[in-house]
C-alpha cells in the first residue's frame, strides 16, 4: 500500500530488538508521568498528543483518504485542527465532525475563529448518547469515514463508542483508539480517574475485536512507530459492513 514503510525488513529487525522495545515503552510511560504530550501545539493550539501518534494519524489519513473524520474528545481543539489541516492538504471538501461532552466557550472560540474552522463541525454532547450518534451518522452518511476515539477512557464508554461508530468505516478505512496505553499504567500514575488496567481503551478494543471481525490491528504501523500511546489501537477495516 502506498504510504507504507520504506524498508519493512529494517522495521522487522528493529522490533526484534527487545531492549529497544522496552526503552520505547519506558519512554512512553515516563513521558506520560511528566505530561510530555502537553508540550506540543498544532497551528498554535494545544494538541495533547505524542508527536509520533500525530505522524501515524497523518499516515492513516493519507492511506484512507476519508471524506469525513469523526473525532471524539476535543479538549483544547489542537487535535481537531490537526485533522482538519490534513484534510485541507488532501484537497476536496472533507470535514471533521468533533464531539465532546463539554466544549468550553474559550476552546470553541479558538476553534471557530481558526482558519480551519470551515472544515470542522462541533457536536456538543456525549459521544454515546443516542441523539448524538444519530446526528453524527447523518453528517457522515454516504461518505468515507475515519473514526478517532479519544474521550472518556473507561472500558464501557470506549466499547460503546466502537459499537456506535464502527459501521461508518469501510474496507481500507481506520478506526483509531487512542490512549490504550492506560492499560499498562499503574493506578498511581493514573490518579483518581475512573479508568485503569482492565478498564481501559485497550480492554475495550480487545472485547470489540472478539465480537467484530471486520477489523484487525495494523501491527505494521504500530511496529513502525514503536513510541505510541495507542498500542493495539490502530484498527484497519478489512471488510465492508
Amino acid at each position: 500500500m502506498s504510504g507504507g514503510p520504506s524498508d519493512p525488513k529494517a522495521i522487522e529487525v528493529m522490533n526484534a530488538d527487545a531492549q529497544l522495545r522496552a526503552a520505547a515503552d519506558e519512554f512512553v510511560l515516563r513521558g506520560c508521568r511528566h505530561r510530555y504530550p502537553y508540550n506540543f501545539a498544532w497551528l498554535g493550539v494545544p494538541v495533547i498528543q505524542f508527536p509520533q501518534d500525530m505522524i501515524a494519524l497523518q499516515e492513516v489519513v493519507f492511506r484512507s483518504r476519508p471524506d469525513v473524520i469523526v473525532e471524539t474528545g476535543v479538549a483544547h481543539g489542537g487535535g481537531t485542527i490537526f485533522l482538519a489541516s490534513m484534510l485541507e492538504l488532501l484537497g476536496g471538501d472533507g470535514r471533521v465532525v468533533a464531539i465532546d461532552v463539554d466544549i468550553r466557550p474559550h476552546n470553541r472560540e479558538v476553534i471557530e475563529s481558526h482558519r480551519m474552522a470551515g472544515r470542522i463541525a462541533l457536536v456538543e454532547g456525549s459521544s454515546t448518547d443516542a441523539a448524538v450518534v444519530q446526528r453524527v451518522h447523518a453528517l457522515a452518511r454516504g461518505k468515507r469515514a475515519l473514526v478517532v476515539l479519544d474521550s472518556d477512557h473507561t472500558h464501557d464508554h470506549v466499547l460503546a463508542e466502537l459499537r456506535a461508530y464502527e459501521r461508518l468505516v469501510m474496507e481500507g478505512g481506520y478506526l483509531v483508539v487512542l490512549d490504550t496505553i492506560v492499560d499498562r499504567m499503574s493506578q498511581a500514575e493514573i490518579g483518581e480517574r475512573p479508568w485503569g488496567k482492565g478498564n481501559s481503551p485497550m480492554s475495550a478494543v480487545r472485547e470489540f475485536l472478539r465480537e467484530n471481525k471486520r477489523f484487525d490491528i495494523d501491527r505494521e504501523l504500530e511496529d513502525t512507530l514503536l513510541i505510541t500511546v495507542a498500542p493495539e489501537g490502530y484498527l484497519r477495516c478489512i471488510e465492508d459492513p
